[in-house]
């Protein structure tokens, strides 16, 4: 029989408030994606039918143009941490894990800059 409490045989286990930060971040972005999610469901709606030109000019707007910004930049920080997090939760083995990781990582970057620079093209002009 051995005489040790619950919390000596947890000690050294990890601190419970690990995840704190990365669970609200999640949260916040997630937040966050509702009424930009909303704005850009509604402009496409109103958008609808709409030629190019009307598209570009849109998007010159610079009030849209900022919003479009934010949009990518919080949606691809959300997806980033979930997948993150299905990742370090589903996948065991160490290096299939780090390259997953270091994989997901490169790819959300790039897809990131590319919708930015996207973005920033059109509505510089470019």
């Amino acid at each position: 029989m051995r005489l040790r409490s619950h919390l000596a045989k947890i000690r050294g286990l990890g601190s419970a408030r690990a995840g704190t930060e990365e669970f609200i971040s999640q949260r916040l972005t997630a937040i966050a994606l509702i009424p930009l999610l909303l704005w850009f469901v509604t402009a496409l709606i109103s958008l609808a039918g709409a030629d190019y030109d009307t598209a570009v000019e849109w998007i010159r707007r610079p009030v849209v143009t900022t919003f479009l910004i934010l949009l990518i930049l919080v949606l691809f920080h959300h997806a980033h941490s979930g997948l993150r997090e299905v990742l370090e939760d589903y996948i065991h083995h160490e290096i299939i894990k780090t390259i997953a990781m270091v994989s997901m990582k490169f790819l959300i970057i790039t897809i990131t800059v590319g919708s930015v620079l996207a973005i920033l093209r059109i509505a510089l002009g470019n």
